[in-house]
Protein backbone atom coordinates (compact mmCIF):
# COMPACT_ATOMS: atom_id res chain seq x y z
CA UNK A 1 0.00 0.00 0.00
CA UNK A 2 1.26 3.58 -1.08
CA UNK A 3 1.44 5.87 1.58
CA UNK A 4 0.58 9.43 1.17
CA UNK A 5 2.02 12.48 2.94
CA UNK A 6 -0.79 13.73 5.98
CA UNK A 7 -2.29 16.79 4.03
CA UNK A 8 -1.26 19.47 6.54
CA UNK A 9 2.72 18.82 5.68
CA UNK A 10 4.03 21.41 3.49
CA UNK A 11 6.89 20.48 1.30
CA UNK A 12 8.65 23.31 0.62
CA UNK A 13 11.78 24.29 -2.03
CA UNK A 14 15.16 24.98 -0.18
CA UNK A 15 15.60 29.03 -1.77
CA UNK A 16 14.85 32.36 -0.58
CA UNK A 17 13.37 32.72 -4.07
CA UNK A 18 10.08 34.75 -5.05
CA UNK A 19 11.27 34.33 -8.74
CA UNK A 20 8.68 31.77 -10.58
CA UNK A 21 9.51 28.42 -11.69
CA UNK A 22 11.45 27.76 -14.77
CA UNK A 23 9.60 26.18 -17.58
CA UNK A 24 12.52 25.60 -20.21
CA UNK A 25 14.30 22.02 -20.36
CA UNK A 26 17.80 23.94 -21.00
CA UNK A 27 18.88 27.71 -21.61
CA UNK A 28 21.15 29.24 -24.43
CA UNK A 29 24.24 27.26 -23.76
CA UNK A 30 27.01 28.69 -25.71
CA UNK A 31 29.20 26.49 -23.54
CA UNK A 32 27.67 23.46 -25.11
CA UNK A 33 30.37 21.15 -26.76
CA UNK A 34 32.80 21.59 -23.66
CA UNK A 35 34.48 18.81 -21.82
CA UNK A 36 34.27 18.59 -18.14
CA UNK A 37 36.95 17.96 -15.84
CA UNK A 38 35.30 16.81 -12.84
CA UNK A 39 37.05 15.33 -9.73
CA UNK A 40 35.53 12.10 -8.91
CA UNK A 41 35.81 9.39 -6.47
CA UNK A 42 33.84 6.05 -6.67
CA UNK A 43 35.16 4.14 -4.20
CA UNK A 44 32.93 3.51 -0.88
CA UNK A 45 32.84 4.71 2.55
CA UNK A 46 34.55 2.12 5.10
CA UNK A 47 33.21 -0.26 6.90
CA UNK A 48 34.79 0.14 9.86
CA UNK A 49 32.91 1.03 13.31
CA UNK A 50 33.74 4.93 13.95
CA UNK A 51 36.36 5.39 16.62
CA UNK A 52 35.19 6.75 20.14
CA UNK A 53 37.67 9.13 20.22
CA UNK A 54 36.87 11.16 17.29
CA UNK A 55 36.00 14.46 18.45
CA UNK A 56 35.94 16.84 15.54
CA UNK A 57 35.07 16.77 11.80
CA UNK A 58 37.07 19.75 10.71
CA UNK A 59 39.30 18.14 8.76
CA UNK A 60 36.25 16.69 6.61
CA UNK A 61 34.60 19.92 6.15
CA UNK A 62 37.50 22.67 5.81
CA UNK A 63 38.04 21.22 2.22
CA UNK A 64 34.97 21.44 1.33
CA UNK A 65 33.76 24.84 2.41
CA UNK A 66 35.62 26.89 -0.32
CA UNK A 67 33.58 24.75 -2.90
CA UNK A 68 30.18 25.82 -1.79
CA UNK A 69 28.70 29.15 -2.76
CA UNK A 70 25.76 31.49 -2.08
CA UNK A 71 23.92 32.17 -5.70
CA UNK A 72 21.44 35.40 -5.74
CA UNK A 73 19.54 35.81 -7.92
CA UNK A 74 16.84 38.92 -9.35
CA UNK A 75 14.71 39.43 -11.81
CA UNK A 76 12.60 42.23 -12.75
CA UNK A 77 8.69 41.95 -13.21
CA UNK A 78 5.74 44.12 -13.86
CA UNK A 79 2.92 44.05 -11.47
CA UNK A 80 -0.59 43.49 -12.35
CA UNK A 81 -3.38 46.16 -12.01
CA UNK A 82 -6.53 45.36 -11.54
CA UNK A 83 -8.65 46.84 -14.07
CA UNK A 84 -12.56 45.97 -16.06
CA UNK A 85 -12.16 43.65 -18.95
CA UNK A 86 -13.53 46.37 -21.22
CA UNK A 87 -9.71 48.26 -21.02
CA UNK A 88 -8.05 45.21 -21.62
CA UNK A 89 -10.09 44.22 -24.30
CA UNK A 90 -9.13 47.60 -26.46
CA UNK A 91 -5.89 48.14 -24.69
CA UNK A 92 -3.84 45.01 -24.54
CA UNK A 93 -2.28 44.27 -21.15
CA UNK A 94 0.92 45.47 -21.52
CA UNK A 95 -0.93 48.87 -21.73
CA UNK A 96 -2.48 48.88 -18.51
CA UNK A 97 -0.02 46.94 -16.70
CA UNK A 98 1.65 48.37 -13.36
CA UNK A 99 5.23 49.20 -12.35
CA UNK A 100 8.40 47.29 -12.38
CA UNK A 101 8.79 45.49 -9.22
CA UNK A 102 12.70 44.02 -8.69
CA UNK A 103 12.65 40.60 -7.36
CA UNK A 104 15.43 38.98 -5.37
CA UNK A 105 16.21 35.46 -4.72
CA UNK A 106 18.46 33.87 -2.21
CA UNK A 107 20.33 29.87 -2.72
CA UNK A 108 23.16 27.88 -2.43
CA UNK A 109 25.60 26.26 -5.28
CA UNK A 110 28.25 23.85 -5.63
CA UNK A 111 31.89 24.04 -7.41
CA UNK A 112 32.72 21.11 -9.84
CA UNK A 113 35.12 22.39 -11.93
CA UNK A 114 38.04 24.38 -11.85
CA UNK A 115 37.20 26.36 -14.97
CA UNK A 116 33.70 28.03 -12.83
CA UNK A 117 30.72 24.49 -13.61
CA UNK A 118 28.49 25.60 -10.65
CA UNK A 119 25.75 22.70 -9.54
CA UNK A 120 22.56 23.63 -8.02
CA UNK A 121 18.59 24.08 -8.05
CA UNK A 122 16.52 24.93 -10.96
CA UNK A 123 14.29 26.95 -8.72
CA UNK A 124 17.37 29.03 -7.17
CA UNK A 125 18.08 30.37 -10.57
CA UNK A 126 14.42 30.18 -12.65
CA UNK A 127 13.84 32.80 -15.06
CA UNK A 128 16.29 35.09 -13.38
CA UNK A 129 17.62 38.14 -15.03
CA UNK A 130 20.89 38.67 -13.26
CA UNK A 131 23.01 35.62 -11.06
CA UNK A 132 25.51 36.97 -8.63
CA UNK A 133 27.81 34.00 -6.61
CA UNK A 134 29.86 34.92 -3.96
CA UNK A 135 32.65 32.42 -2.33
CA UNK A 136 33.21 31.65 1.37
CA UNK A 137 36.42 33.72 0.71
CA UNK A 138 34.70 37.33 0.06
CA UNK A 139 35.04 36.99 -3.67
CA UNK A 140 31.93 38.07 -5.95
CA UNK A 141 31.37 37.02 -9.80
CA UNK A 142 28.43 37.43 -12.03
CA UNK A 143 27.34 34.06 -13.40
CA UNK A 144 25.40 33.09 -16.20
CA UNK A 145 22.45 29.96 -16.90
CA UNK A 146 24.71 26.98 -19.12
CA UNK A 147 20.76 25.03 -18.54
CA UNK A 148 18.43 23.98 -16.40
CA UNK A 149 16.26 20.54 -15.80
CA UNK A 150 12.77 21.09 -13.98
CA UNK A 151 12.11 17.20 -14.17
CA UNK A 152 15.31 16.59 -11.60
CA UNK A 153 15.34 20.37 -10.25
CA UNK A 154 18.67 20.84 -11.16
CA UNK A 155 20.75 23.60 -12.93
CA UNK A 156 23.73 24.58 -13.95
CA UNK A 157 25.48 27.66 -14.07
CA UNK A 158 29.09 29.17 -14.77
CA UNK A 159 31.57 31.79 -13.62
CA UNK A 160 34.34 32.81 -15.43
CA UNK A 161 37.60 31.96 -13.48
CA UNK A 162 40.08 29.73 -13.46
CA UNK A 163 41.90 27.65 -10.69
CA UNK A 164 38.59 27.62 -8.14
CA UNK A 165 38.39 25.29 -5.24
CA UNK A 166 36.14 21.80 -6.58
CA UNK A 167 34.50 19.39 -4.45
CA UNK A 168 34.68 15.59 -5.22
CA UNK A 169 32.12 13.67 -6.29
CA UNK A 170 31.46 10.45 -4.56
CA UNK A 171 29.27 7.47 -5.65
CA UNK A 172 25.89 8.03 -4.39
CA UNK A 173 24.43 4.83 -5.10
CA UNK A 174 26.95 3.37 -2.61
CA UNK A 175 25.08 5.25 -0.10
CA UNK A 176 23.67 3.58 2.77
CA UNK A 177 21.08 4.18 5.49
CA UNK A 178 23.01 5.72 8.62
CA UNK A 179 25.64 6.90 6.82
CA UNK A 180 27.09 9.93 8.56
CA UNK A 181 26.41 13.54 6.23
CA UNK A 182 26.85 17.18 6.26
CA UNK A 183 24.86 19.89 4.82
CA UNK A 184 26.39 22.70 3.98
CA UNK A 185 25.26 25.92 2.50
CA UNK A 186 23.66 29.55 3.28
CA UNK A 187 20.42 28.84 4.94
CA UNK A 188 18.45 31.96 5.52
CA UNK A 189 20.83 34.25 4.67
CA UNK A 190 22.97 33.91 7.30
CA UNK A 191 25.67 33.17 6.00
CA UNK A 192 27.50 29.61 5.02
CA UNK A 193 26.61 26.83 7.73
CA UNK A 194 27.63 23.43 8.42
CA UNK A 195 25.19 20.74 10.09
CA UNK A 196 25.38 16.66 10.90
CA UNK A 197 23.15 13.81 10.67
CA UNK A 198 22.38 10.73 9.13
CA UNK A 199 21.14 9.06 5.66
CA UNK A 200 18.06 8.67 6.83
CA UNK A 201 16.77 6.83 3.53
CA UNK A 202 17.26 6.43 -0.02
CA UNK A 203 15.00 6.15 -3.24
CA UNK A 204 12.58 8.50 -1.73
CA UNK A 205 9.78 9.46 -4.50
CA UNK A 206 7.44 12.07 -2.29
CA UNK A 207 6.02 14.20 -5.43
CA UNK A 208 7.87 17.32 -4.56
CA UNK A 209 8.83 17.39 -8.74
CA UNK A 210 5.38 16.24 -9.81
CA UNK A 211 2.07 17.99 -10.49
CA UNK A 212 -1.41 16.86 -12.06
CA UNK A 213 -0.07 16.71 -15.57
CA UNK A 214 4.04 16.17 -15.81
CA UNK A 215 6.13 13.99 -13.50
CA UNK A 216 9.87 14.54 -12.44
CA UNK A 217 12.33 12.08 -11.66
CA UNK A 218 12.77 11.73 -8.18
CA UNK A 219 15.18 9.13 -6.09
CA UNK A 220 16.10 11.62 -3.49
CA UNK A 221 18.28 11.02 -0.79
CA UNK A 222 16.60 12.00 2.92
CA UNK A 223 18.37 12.64 5.53
CA UNK A 224 17.87 14.00 9.48
CA UNK A 225 20.81 17.08 8.38
CA UNK A 226 19.67 20.90 9.93
CA UNK A 227 18.49 22.28 6.26
CA UNK A 228 16.38 25.39 5.95
CA UNK A 229 15.58 27.79 2.85
CA UNK A 230 18.37 28.86 1.54
CA UNK A 231 20.14 25.84 1.68
CA UNK A 232 18.72 25.16 -2.14
CA UNK A 233 21.54 24.08 -3.98
CA UNK A 234 24.21 23.09 -1.52
CA UNK A 235 26.35 20.32 -1.06
CA UNK A 236 25.80 17.17 1.35
CA UNK A 237 28.82 15.42 1.79
CA UNK A 238 29.56 12.31 3.35
CA UNK A 239 32.45 11.15 5.96
CA UNK A 240 35.01 11.64 3.73
CA UNK A 241 34.24 14.92 2.72
CA UNK A 242 32.75 14.14 -1.08
CA UNK A 243 29.49 15.16 -2.41
CA UNK A 244 27.35 13.09 -2.58
CA UNK A 245 23.92 15.18 -3.07
CA UNK A 246 22.35 18.25 -3.78
CA UNK A 247 20.23 19.90 -0.84
CA UNK A 248 16.80 20.40 -2.38
CA UNK A 249 13.76 20.66 -0.19
CA UNK A 250 12.38 19.57 2.81
CA UNK A 251 9.05 19.04 4.83
CA UNK A 252 7.82 21.90 6.90
CA UNK A 253 4.97 21.82 8.95
CA UNK A 254 6.04 24.84 10.52
CA UNK A 255 8.02 26.74 7.86
CA UNK A 256 11.31 25.45 9.65
CA UNK A 257 13.47 22.23 9.57
CA UNK A 258 12.15 19.45 11.54
CA UNK A 259 14.42 16.70 10.46
CA UNK A 260 13.21 16.20 6.83
CA UNK A 261 15.51 17.34 4.16
CA UNK A 262 15.51 16.03 0.48
CA UNK A 263 18.81 16.17 -1.83
CA UNK A 264 19.21 15.05 -5.58
CA UNK A 265 21.69 12.17 -5.80
CA UNK A 266 25.13 13.22 -7.08
CA UNK A 267 24.67 10.53 -9.80
CA UNK A 268 21.61 12.01 -11.07
CA UNK A 269 23.12 15.85 -10.94
CA UNK A 270 26.62 14.91 -12.35
CA UNK A 271 25.06 13.22 -15.25
CA UNK A 272 22.81 16.45 -16.09
CA UNK A 273 25.27 18.37 -15.27
CA UNK A 274 27.55 16.69 -17.95
CA UNK A 275 24.67 16.44 -20.66
CA UNK A 276 23.93 19.91 -20.40
CA UNK A 277 27.52 21.14 -20.74
CA UNK A 278 28.50 18.67 -23.37
CA UNK A 279 25.63 18.98 -25.83
CA UNK A 280 22.80 21.64 -24.64
CA UNK A 281 20.21 19.97 -23.92
CA UNK A 282 19.28 17.12 -21.58
CA UNK A 283 19.62 13.88 -22.60
CA UNK A 284 17.43 10.96 -21.25
CA UNK A 285 17.75 7.13 -21.61
CA UNK A 286 14.52 5.46 -23.35
CA UNK A 287 13.99 1.65 -22.99
CA UNK A 288 10.36 1.69 -25.75
CA UNK A 289 8.06 0.41 -23.08
CA UNK A 290 4.63 2.00 -22.42
CA UNK A 291 4.48 4.42 -19.48
CA UNK A 292 3.67 4.16 -16.74
CA UNK A 293 3.65 0.84 -16.71
CA UNK A 294 2.31 -1.35 -13.37
CA UNK A 295 3.77 -3.19 -10.47
CA UNK A 296 3.19 -6.55 -9.91
CA UNK A 297 0.47 -7.34 -7.52
CA UNK A 298 0.65 -10.32 -4.96
CA UNK A 299 -2.09 -12.52 -7.05
CA UNK A 300 0.04 -11.73 -10.27
CA UNK A 301 3.34 -12.83 -8.52
CA UNK A 302 1.38 -16.40 -7.47
CA UNK A 303 -0.19 -16.81 -11.28
CA UNK A 304 3.52 -16.80 -12.17
CA UNK A 305 4.67 -19.36 -9.89
CA UNK A 306 6.62 -16.99 -7.25
CA UNK A 307 6.17 -15.64 -4.02
CA UNK A 308 3.58 -13.24 -2.96
CA UNK A 309 6.19 -10.76 -2.07
CA UNK A 310 8.32 -10.36 -5.44
CA UNK A 311 8.42 -6.93 -7.31
CA UNK A 312 8.71 -6.47 -10.59
CA UNK A 313 7.06 -4.34 -13.06
CA UNK A 314 4.42 -5.38 -15.30
CA UNK A 315 5.04 -4.99 -19.56
CA UNK A 316 1.60 -3.92 -20.84
CA UNK A 317 3.05 -2.69 -24.09
CA UNK A 318 6.32 -2.05 -26.20
CA UNK A 319 7.12 0.68 -28.94
CA UNK A 320 7.30 -0.69 -32.25
CA UNK A 321 11.28 -0.30 -33.35
CA UNK A 322 11.94 0.56 -30.13
CA UNK A 323 14.99 -0.60 -27.72
CA UNK A 324 13.29 -2.97 -25.71
CA UNK A 325 11.65 -4.39 -28.77
CA UNK A 326 14.58 -4.68 -30.60
CA UNK A 327 16.32 -6.32 -27.74
CA UNK A 328 13.13 -9.08 -27.62
CA UNK A 329 10.77 -7.96 -24.98
CA UNK A 330 7.09 -8.48 -25.68
CA UNK A 331 3.77 -7.34 -24.30
CA UNK A 332 3.27 -9.44 -20.44
CA UNK A 333 6.76 -9.40 -19.95
CA UNK A 334 7.20 -8.74 -16.15
CA UNK A 335 10.44 -6.87 -15.52
CA UNK A 336 12.36 -8.40 -11.74
CA UNK A 337 15.40 -7.43 -11.99
CA UNK A 338 18.03 -4.21 -13.46
CA UNK A 339 21.75 -4.92 -13.76
CA UNK A 340 21.64 -8.10 -11.69
CA UNK A 341 19.90 -6.92 -8.86
CA UNK A 342 15.99 -6.85 -8.12
CA UNK A 343 13.79 -3.88 -9.16
CA UNK A 344 11.69 -2.82 -6.50
CA UNK A 345 9.12 -1.20 -8.90
CA UNK A 346 7.91 0.81 -12.07
CA UNK A 347 9.35 4.23 -9.80
CA UNK A 348 12.69 2.91 -9.99
CA UNK A 349 12.85 1.48 -13.61
CA UNK A 350 11.61 5.08 -15.13
CA UNK A 351 14.15 6.71 -12.78
CA UNK A 352 17.04 4.32 -13.84
CA UNK A 353 15.99 4.51 -17.28
CA UNK A 354 16.14 8.27 -17.90
CA UNK A 355 19.44 8.77 -15.57
CA UNK A 356 21.43 6.61 -18.24
CA UNK A 357 22.44 8.22 -21.73
CA UNK A 358 21.31 6.98 -24.88
CA UNK A 359 23.26 4.80 -26.12
CA UNK A 360 23.55 2.76 -22.23
CA UNK A 361 23.55 -0.96 -22.49
CA UNK A 362 21.26 -2.65 -19.32
CA UNK A 363 20.85 -6.12 -18.53
CA UNK A 364 16.81 -6.60 -17.41
CA UNK A 365 15.77 -10.08 -15.84
CA UNK A 366 12.69 -10.93 -17.24
CA UNK A 367 9.92 -13.92 -16.27
CA UNK A 368 8.13 -14.75 -19.24
CA UNK A 369 6.06 -18.15 -19.68
CA UNK A 370 7.18 -18.69 -15.72
CA UNK A 371 10.55 -18.83 -16.50
CA UNK A 372 13.31 -16.29 -16.36
CA UNK A 373 15.28 -14.87 -18.73
CA UNK A 374 17.57 -12.02 -19.86
CA UNK A 375 18.20 -9.18 -22.16
CA UNK A 376 20.54 -6.90 -23.24
CA UNK A 377 18.78 -3.37 -24.10
CA UNK A 378 20.56 -0.38 -25.69
CA UNK A 379 18.89 2.83 -24.72
CA UNK A 380 17.57 5.61 -27.33
CA UNK A 381 17.02 8.99 -26.43
CA UNK A 382 13.86 10.03 -25.37
CA UNK A 383 14.16 14.12 -25.70
CA UNK A 384 11.82 16.74 -27.16
CA UNK A 385 9.97 15.80 -30.06
CA UNK A 386 10.72 12.13 -28.95
CA UNK A 387 9.48 9.07 -29.63
CA UNK A 388 6.76 9.45 -27.39
CA UNK A 389 5.17 12.61 -28.69
CA UNK A 390 2.28 13.14 -30.69
CA UNK A 391 2.93 17.03 -30.58
CA UNK A 392 5.41 19.43 -28.61
CA UNK A 393 4.93 18.85 -25.00
CA UNK A 394 2.07 16.37 -25.79
CA UNK A 395 3.04 12.58 -24.89
CA UNK A 396 0.82 10.08 -25.73
CA UNK A 397 0.96 5.89 -26.29
CA UNK A 398 -1.43 3.30 -27.98
CA UNK A 399 -4.71 2.60 -25.63
CA UNK A 400 -4.12 -1.09 -23.80
CA UNK A 401 -6.40 -3.52 -21.92
CA UNK A 402 -5.46 -1.98 -18.85
CA UNK A 403 -5.84 1.40 -19.51
CA UNK A 404 -9.32 0.97 -20.49
CA UNK A 405 -10.42 -0.37 -17.23
CA UNK A 406 -8.24 2.29 -15.54
CA UNK A 407 -10.86 5.09 -17.06
CA UNK A 408 -13.78 2.84 -17.56
CA UNK A 409 -14.05 3.03 -22.04
CA UNK A 410 -15.64 1.13 -23.98
CA UNK A 411 -13.72 -2.34 -25.07
CA UNK A 412 -13.74 -1.55 -28.84
CA UNK A 413 -12.39 2.11 -27.78
CA UNK A 414 -8.84 2.15 -29.94
CA UNK A 415 -6.69 5.36 -30.24
CA UNK A 416 -3.82 7.43 -28.25
CA UNK A 417 -4.07 7.48 -24.60
CA UNK A 418 -2.47 11.13 -23.26
CA UNK A 419 0.02 10.04 -20.26
CA UNK A 420 1.72 13.54 -20.12
CA UNK A 421 1.68 16.99 -20.81
CA UNK A 422 4.48 19.49 -20.56
CA UNK A 423 3.10 22.71 -18.65
CA UNK A 424 4.52 24.97 -21.45
CA UNK A 425 2.87 23.30 -24.36
CA UNK A 426 1.01 25.11 -26.14
CA UNK A 427 -1.76 22.43 -25.91
CA UNK A 428 -2.13 22.60 -21.99
CA UNK A 429 -5.24 24.06 -22.12
CA UNK A 430 -6.93 21.92 -25.15
CA UNK A 431 -5.95 18.60 -24.42
CA UNK A 432 -6.04 16.93 -20.27
CA UNK A 433 -4.08 13.42 -19.61
CA UNK A 434 -6.32 10.92 -19.33
CA UNK A 435 -8.09 11.90 -22.65
CA UNK A 436 -7.79 9.18 -25.58
CA UNK A 437 -7.17 10.05 -29.02
CA UNK A 438 -9.87 7.90 -30.62
CA UNK A 439 -9.76 10.25 -34.60
CA UNK A 440 -7.97 12.94 -36.01
CA UNK A 441 -9.76 14.19 -38.95
CA UNK A 442 -12.10 11.91 -39.46
CA UNK A 443 -9.28 8.94 -39.62
CA UNK A 444 -8.82 6.48 -37.18
CA UNK A 445 -5.35 6.68 -35.46
CA UNK A 446 -3.87 3.42 -32.95
CA UNK A 447 -0.58 4.54 -32.95
CA UNK A 448 1.94 7.35 -32.77
CA UNK A 449 3.36 7.05 -36.40
CA UNK A 450 -0.70 7.22 -37.62
CA UNK A 451 -1.61 9.94 -35.30
CA UNK A 452 1.16 11.99 -36.56
CA UNK A 453 0.56 11.22 -40.34
CA UNK A 454 -2.83 12.84 -39.56
CA UNK A 455 -2.30 16.11 -37.98
CA UNK A 456 -2.09 18.85 -40.67
CA UNK A 457 -1.08 22.76 -40.01
CA UNK A 458 -3.94 24.38 -38.86
CA UNK A 459 -7.19 23.88 -37.67
CA UNK A 460 -7.31 19.57 -37.18
CA UNK A 461 -10.99 18.19 -36.07
CA UNK A 462 -10.10 15.55 -33.27
CA UNK A 463 -12.60 12.63 -31.55
CA UNK A 464 -12.20 12.13 -27.92
CA UNK A 465 -12.69 10.24 -25.49
CA UNK A 466 -13.28 11.45 -21.83
CA UNK A 467 -15.29 11.43 -18.79
CA UNK A 468 -17.37 8.19 -20.37
CA UNK A 469 -18.21 10.04 -23.51
CA UNK A 470 -17.30 10.61 -27.06
CA UNK A 471 -16.78 14.30 -28.05
CA UNK A 472 -14.91 16.31 -31.29
CA UNK A 473 -12.45 18.97 -30.29
CA UNK A 474 -10.74 21.42 -32.87
CA UNK A 475 -6.66 21.79 -31.93
CA UNK A 476 -4.76 24.28 -34.17
CA UNK A 477 -1.31 23.14 -34.83
CA UNK A 478 1.04 25.81 -35.76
Amino acid sequence: MKTRLPVRLAITLLSLATLPACRAESAPTDAAGAKLRLQLDDSALSTDRPSARAVSYADIIEPVQPAVVSVYSAKVVRTRIEVPEFFRRFYGEDAISGPTQRQEGLGSGVIVSKDGYILTNNHVVAEADELKVALNDGREFTAKLVGADPKTDVAVIKVEADDLPVVTIADSDKLRVGDLVFAIGNPLGVGQTVTMGIVSATGRNVGILANKRVGGYENFIQTDAAINQGNSGGALVDAKGRLIGINTAIIAPAGGNVGIGFAIPANLASSILTSLVETGTVQRGFLGVNFPVEDLKPEEAEALGRKKDQRGVFVAGVTADGPAAKAGLERGDVIVGLEGRPVSGSQELRFYIASRPPGSEIRLDVIRDGKERSFTVKLGALSAGGPAELLPGVTARPLTDEDRRQIGAPRDLTGLLISEIEDDSPYAGRLVVGMVIAEINRARVEDLESGRARLQTGPNLLLVFHRDSYRPLVVNVK
